[in-house]
Parts: C-alpha cells; sequence; structure tokens
C-alpha cells in the first residue's frame, strides 16, 4: 500500500498549501425544456481565465477568493449561454437551467461541449457522440443504433456484419467494458450483432474511453463504453415512439411528486415472427425469432443535498423451432448523490447484472420418444461502488473510491434425456469476488500545463466452494491432459493483487492547439473464452485461476489536438502501443463446452497492438461530419502456434476509414451518408493437401496461424429525414427515416473457408460467405408528443 500512501501524503501536502480563504459556488446544471441533468457543461470564471464543468450527474463545484466580483459563463453547444454576475461573500448555491437553442439553429451541431473542449481538456483517447447524432445517421433497417454508429470512429472496429461486440485498439470483445448506468452489461448485441442493446429513446450519453482510462474504471483492458440513460422528462408527460421495418418502440416519460422527481419506461420489439407466422408451416410451424427489451429509470430529489435514482433493463433474444436457444441480459441500479458540502460529492452506486442463455431440443414437445437436451448458463455480479470528489480549487479536483464485485457464475447446467433415461452432466458453479480502491488528482499547474495522475489497487480471489486443477503438458500447443483434482469446500482457492497506474498530461501551445500524453495500466480477471470466426450468444464467460492468470495491458499514447475557423473544424493525430500479457489461444479442435477440463485446452501468451488515428470533425454548417482514418496492426505471440512467432490476431485490420457527412437542408429536409472501408480479416488457409481414396485433405504444413486475408470490406450507406410540417395530435412532432444500407451491393465477405468440390471430391474450392450481399432499403416513421 505504500505507493498508494505515498499518493495520499502528495494530494495532501497539495490541500495544505491551499491557505487562502475562499468560498465555494455549486450547484446543478439542467436541461430547462426537461429538468435532464446535463453532463460536460462549461462554468467559466472570466476574471480568473479558468472553470469547471459539470460531472457525470450535472453537478460543479468552483473555491475561489472571498470578497470579489466575478462573472460566471456557462456555455453548452446547442445551448443559450448565460451570464451570471455574483459577489462572493460566502459560499453560494447556483442552480442553472439552460434553454435548448435548436429551434434557433439553421444547421446541424454534431457536439455539445465547449467550442474548445478537445484542445482545452486533458482527456485523450475520448470520443463522445451525441445522441442527436447518432440518430440523423444513416442505419441497418432503418433502426439507430449506438454499437454500429461508435464502429465509425477511429481505432473502433468489429471482425465484420453480424459480429456481436466491438473491438478497441486491437482487443477482443470481451476487453471493453460496457457499462449501462454503471452495470456492465455481458453481451450487448441483439440478432448476433446486428443491433444494440440500448434503445436510443432511452439514452442520455455516450462516451468511449481508448486510452488515458481514469482510476475509477477497472475491470477491463481495452476500452469502456459508458452509457448513460435518461432520467425523465421532470417538466411534463412526453411519449416518444417509431414503427420500423423489423420492430418498433415506445417510451413514455412523466414527472411526479410536484416535479421532484421523473422517470422513464421504453420498450422495443422485433415482428419479424408474427408476420412470418402465416406461411410456417411443417418443421418451422412454430418457430420463434424475436427480441425484446424494456428499460426503465427513475430519479427522486429528497432535498438539496440527496438524490437517488433507480434503473434497470431487461432484454431477451429468441432464436429456433424445434431446436433453439435464446440468450439475454438483466441490469439493476440503485444510486444516491450525496452532497456532503459545497465541495465534497458522492455517488453511491450498487448493481446487479446477469448474463444467460439457453439451449433446448424439442421445445415443441413435437417426439413421442421423449428425447430431449437442456442447457443453461449464466453469470451474475453483484456490486457495491462509493465514488467522491473533492473540488479543492479550481486547479484541483481530487477524485477517490473503491468497489466490490462478487461473481457467481455456472458454465453449464445440462441435462439430456435419452430413451426415457435422464442423464445430468453440468458441471460446478464457480464463485470469485474483486476489490478496488483508488485515488486520484485533476490537477492544472498553469495556464498550459495540466496532470492527471491517480493510482488503482485490485484484488481477485477465486473463492470455494470449487475444483482446481493441474495439467501436464505433453506437447507444445496441444491438449493438455489432467493429472490431479481437488475440490475445496471452504476459503480461498486462488488470488491476484495488481497495482494499475494512470497518468495523462497536456501542454497547451497555444489557444487552438495542445500536445497530450497518457500512460494506463489495466488488468481484467474476467474472460470469453471464443474458438470460431466471430464471437457468438454463447461463448464461455470464465474466471481467472491459478491456470488462467489475469490479462494485463500497459498502453502509451501522444496526440495533437488542434482547431482550425474558429473552432469550426476539430483535428487530431495520435499514436499507441498496447502490450498485453497472459493473452488467451486455443489448441486445435479445442472444446469449450461443458468441458471440465476446459483449461487444459488452453494456450496462453503475449500480444501487441500499435497503430496512429487521424480524426477531422467538422462541427457547424449545413455540412457537418467527420472522417477518421486508423492505421494499426495487432498481434499475438502464443506458445505452440505459429512456431511461436508474432501473428496476426484475428480481428486485426491495417487499414480503417470512415466517413460520415449531416446535411440539413431545411426544417423539413435533411440527408445523411456514411462511407467504410476496411482491410480484410486475417485467415488460415492449406498450404498443401493429401490425396486418399478418392477424398482430399487440406494441410497447413508450416503450422502457420493468419497468413492470408480475405477481400477488403466497403459499404456506402444513404439516409433522409423527412419531418412533417403537420402537427401530431396538433402538439406533437414526427418525421419519416428513408435509409439504404450497403447501397452500391456490396457482397463484402464475413469469412472465407475451403472445401471440397460437391461433384468431384478431388478437387477443392474456396468460397466467400457473406452476411449481407444485397442493399437494404427501409423507411420508419418516429413520433413525439
Amino acid at each position: 500500500m505504500k505507493h498508494l500512501l505515498a499518493l495520499s501524503l502528495a494530494l495532501i501536502t497539495s490541500i495544505v498549501a491551499f491557505g487562502q480563504e475562499k468560498r465555494t459556488i455549486s450547484g446543478y446544471i439542467k436541461d430547462a425544456s426537461n429538468g435532464e441533468s446535463l453532463i460536460g457543461v462549461s462554468v467559466y470564471v472570466r476574471e480568473i481565465g479558468n472553470g469547471a464543468v459539470t460531472n457525470d450527474y450535472g453537478y460543479y463545484a468552483l473555491s475561489l477568493p472571498v470578497g470579489a466580483s466575478y462573472t460566471l459563463i456557462f456555455n453548452y453547444i446547442g445551448y443559450e449561454k448565460i451570464e451570471k454576475k455574483i459577489e462572493l461573500k460566502e459560499d453560494l448555491k447556483l442552480n442553472i437551467e439552460l434553454k435548448d437553442e435548436s429551434l434557433k439553429l439553421q444547421e446541424v451541431v454534431v457536439r455539445t461541449t465547449k467550442e474548445d473542449e478537445n484542445v482545452k481538456n486533458i482527456e485523450m483517447s475520448v470520443n463522445k457522440v451525441e445522441m442527436k447524432t447518432i440518430r440523423q445517421m444513416p442505419a441497418l433497417l432503418g433502426e439507430v443504433d449506438l454499437v454500429r454508429s461508435i464502429q465509425l470512429l477511429p481505432g473502433v472496429t468489429s471482425v465484420g456484419e453480424g459480429a456481436s461486440g466491438f473491438n478497441v485498439r486491437g482487443g477482443n470483445i470481451d476487453q471493453n467494458l460496457v457499462l449501462l448506468d454503471e452495470a456492465p452489461v455481458f453481451n450487448s448485441s441483439h440478432l448476433f450483432g446486428f443491433f444494440s442493446v440500448f434503445n436510443p429513446d432511452a439514452v442520455k450519453d455516450v462516451k468511449l474511453i481508448k486510452g488515458g482510462i481514469p482510476a475509477q474504471y477497472g475491470g477491463r483492458i481495452s476500452s469502456i463504453l459508458d452509457v448513460r440513460l435518461k432520467e425523465g422528462n421532470a417538466k411534463k408527460r412526453e411519449i416518444n415512439g417509431g414503427i420500423g421495418t423489423i420492430f418498433s418502440r415506445l417510451s413514455y416519460e412523466q414527472p411526479f411528486a410536484k416535479g421532484k422527481g421523473s422517470f422513464i419506461v421504453a420498450g422495443r420489439r422485433s415482428y419479424i415472427d408474427v408476420l412470418a407466422k402465416p406461411f410456417l408451416k411443417g418443421d418451422l410451424k412454430g418457430s420463434r425469432f424475436y427480441f425484446y427489451d424494456l428499460t426503465a429509470k427513475a430519479n427522486y430529489r429528497i432535498n438539496d443535498k440527496n438524490t437517488v435514482f433507480l434503473s434497470g433493463y431487461f432484454g431477451r433474444d429468441v432464436f429456433g423451432a424445434d431446436f433453439g436457444f435464446d440468450w439475454g441480459n438483466q441490469t439493476a441500479t440503485a444510486r444516491w448523490n450525496h452532497v456532503f458540502n459545497s465541495k465534497l460529492f458522492m455517488n453511491a452506486t450498487a448493481f446487479y447484472s446477469n448474463y444467460d442463455y439457453g439451449i433446448e431440443s424439442d421445445r415443441n414437445n413435437r417426439r413421442t420418444s421423449g428425447d430431449k437436451f437442456q442447457w443453461k448458463s449464466n453469470i451474475q455480479t453483484f456490486s457495491i461502488k462509493p465514488d467522491f470528489t473533492y473540488f479543492l480549487t479550481p486547479n484541483n479536483t481530487i477524485t477517490f473510491g473503491g468497489q466490490y464485485l462478487q461473481y457467481d457464475t455456472q458454465p453449464g447446467s445440462a441435462t439430456a434425456i435419452s430413451s426415457g433415461e435422464r442423464r445430468d452432466i453440468s458441471l460446478q458453479r464457480r464463485y470469485a469476488d474483486e476489490s478496488a480502491v483508488y485515488v486520484a488528482n485533476d490537477q492544472k499547474l498553469n495556464s498550459w500545463l495540466s496532470f492527471q495522475y491517480g493510482l488503482r489497487y485490485s484484488m481477485f480471489r477465486n473463492l470455494a466452494p470449487g475444483q482446481a486443477f493441474e495439467f501436464q503438458e505433453i506437447v507444445k500447443g496441444e491438449r493438455k491432459l489432467p493429472i490431479e483434482e481437488k475440490n475445496i469446500t471452504s476459503g480461498v482457492i486462488n488470488q491476484y493483487g495488481n497495482w494499475e497506474p494512470r497518468f495523462s498530461a497536456k501542454i497547451e501551445v497555444s489557444p487552438s492547439a495542445s500536445l497530450k500524453a497518457s500512460y494506463n495500466r489495466t488488468v481484467q480477471y474476467l474472460h470469453l473464452l471464443s474458438n470460431t470466426a466471430a464471437s457468438s450468444p454463447l461463448d464461455v464467460w470464465t474466471l481467472s485461476s491459478k491456470i488462467i492468470k489475469p490479462q494485463i495491458a500497459d498502453q502509451v499514447a501522444l496526440g495533437w489536438f488542434q482547431n482550425f475557423a474558429n473552432n469550426m473544424y476539430e483535428t487530431s493525430v495520435e499514436v499507441y502501443y498496447k502490450d498485453l500479457q497472459n493473452q488467451i489461444d486455443y489448441v486445435s479442435n479445442s472444446d469449450l463446452l461443458l468441458n471440465k477440463y476446459l483449461e487444459g485446452d488452453l494456450l496462453f501468451g503475449n500480444g501487441r497492438a500499435y497503430g496512429a488515428e487521424f480524426y477531422v470533425k467538422k462541427n457547424q454548417g449545413k455540412l457537418t461530419g467527420w472522417m477518421s482514418y486508423t492505421l494499426a496492426r495487432t498481434e499475438r505471440k502464443i506458445e505452440g502456434i505459429n512456431n511461436f512467432n508474432w501473428f496476426p490476431a484475428r480481428f486485426d485490420k491495417t487499414h480503417n476509414l470512415s466517413v460520415v457527412s449531416l446535411y440539413t437542408l431545411n426544417d423539413r429536409w435533411s440527408f445523411s451518408a456514411n462511407f467504410a472501408f476496411n482491410t480484410g480479416t486475417p485467415a488460415s488457409f492449406p498450404t498443401n493437401r493429401f490425396e486418399w481414396n478418392g477424398w482430399t485433405l487440406p494441410h497447413n504444413v508450416d503450422n502457420s496461424r493468419n497468413a492470408s486475408r480475405i477481400p477488403n470490406y466497403h459499404r456506402l450507406d444513404l439516409g433522409a429525414t423527412y419531418k412533417k410540417k403537420k402537427k401530431l395530435f396538433k402538439r406533437g412532432q414526427s418525421e419519416y427515416v428513408f435509409s439504404i444500407y450497403n447501397a452500391y451491393n456490396r457482397r463484402n465477405p464475413f469469412s472465407t473457408y475451403v472445401r471440397q468440390n460437391q461433384d468431384n471430391n478431388l478437387l477443392t474450392e474456396a468460397v466467400r460467405y457473406s452476411i449481407i450481399g444485397s442493399i437494404v432499403p427501409a423507411v420508419t416513421y418516429n413520433f413525439k408528443f
């Protein structure tokens, strides 16, 4: 603990040095139209040339010398700027409501932060996309999707259409911590990756952190996707909805308790199964293929110092006929905001998260023999997490806190019934806990130099009852044989502890340019096991153990940020290098499902990822949008694979280009277009073949891994939105959204594989498999009143 004590001592020294008598201005900043708290509002004090920004709950605090007059400027793009002159004689509570000026704007604005925030803020490797912008972008089947939208940002990719999750700077999909109101979401996809679990009508704020990760975040080694839900309209009743090509959605918001509280309830359901039902006959009769989700949140302001929040999500996908499977997430979050005094703010969070899936044969009970197979698996977590923010001065903001997580996993609860005999082939449940403490300081040394430094310590324990195995390696790269098995009934089976330092720096070279650097170490104790081309809902979540060590990443990044033309254009160039330890791979023909000795099928090694990200964004005018280009490399080195040489990871993409254009013609018509180009993903193909008894057997003579690539991916999407002039029910608004996905009919490959010719077994052929191979037009009707 000496490192943490040393950092705490440095912070205390800063506090002691702060001796001038001061008073604090603090309060909440909200949207005047609906009472939603606003995140990241700039509060600038003209007399000192400095200020603060609101936190995730819209709270701010500024400590200033007493007895002077100050001019406070509250600034948030898309809202009217407010100036307040005050005489500071004592601590002052100042709550502000900003009015939306969108009715006055004749152009699209693609950000909601201070105009020069990207230059002034110490954050780097962070992308924020406003929900208004996401709604304007063309989307698959006309349905707005958060996860597909962030894949157009620099450093973010996926292995292909129909793949669950996303990859950030060379990380696997399980290395992203996806948070919904602070609760982790273990599978962020509906319909095998075509849509995300986030209902756009219920989302308020989206933030992707790829590097320079603050000390309060932990548990994953690649990125943080922090999604915050709306709190509900605190001013009036509001209904939003949409009728789309494959699903519809509806949300309802309303204040209660005379404006002290508000809530929102939002739901979605697909209806492909309903439309197809009259046409399904024979074995397909009774087929079920749909998804739904329900999102809800409520908040209540007890008094000026205490506010409580409750939020939850429940979603499910169902797919199959006589044989089928289903999967889904459930989360629940309770939070308490407490203001101890004008300088000290606390948010205490408790959450529950569960992900489960099931497989079942003879779902419709058609087999007279009674033969049946059922399999269920789940992972659930419980957590308590207090976070404190101490607003020492406008130049020093100290954060500290901790977290306790408890894991309960069921790798597989399975039964098989054959000829009336029931057999239980379930695996034992596994338990663990994870705890962490952290402290950090955001410090401005002067007008041009700022630092953000912190330290996190995390500890992970495998808890009894459980099992521990020992394996013997016969041949490197092949399955290990179990030689010892221990059943432990009490106590701690195994444990790890890790220090995680974090550091960021910013040098403001000019009012419109800055140089930033960051370093962070992150540790991950939870792993997703998948040996398929893309992740599926049935992949296995497993805990660290004596054999499966925690994944560790050390990342350094350097970036140049500059604005042009009075902040109309934002530009940035970032380079990064990431060193990865204890990466997981698999033996040939590995068995990951219902395998008691699964750890014997795993291989371990190191990884590295490095690259450069280029980003240009136009913020104002009728034509807005951005262009991003990433040049990157992601590699692995695993003992027993590729002759222990470096090889490209499955999700390695050398070139990644994205262009997003948004054009507002007038107050009724707007247009949009997306273009994406990616290098094809790596693949392994046979180098030679054997012919035996009329059959062709492919063979890789040098044991190479991912030495080839599938063809490149590129796609153009188009969209148009028409806002109806006539009021809906004399008070509401409505619009039609037209979209064309894959506008020039590109048949992009998802994978390429080699197979024998169906007519001649001695001939082989390469087959390109595509998920979407045609133009996909769609229309959606949205309404609000």
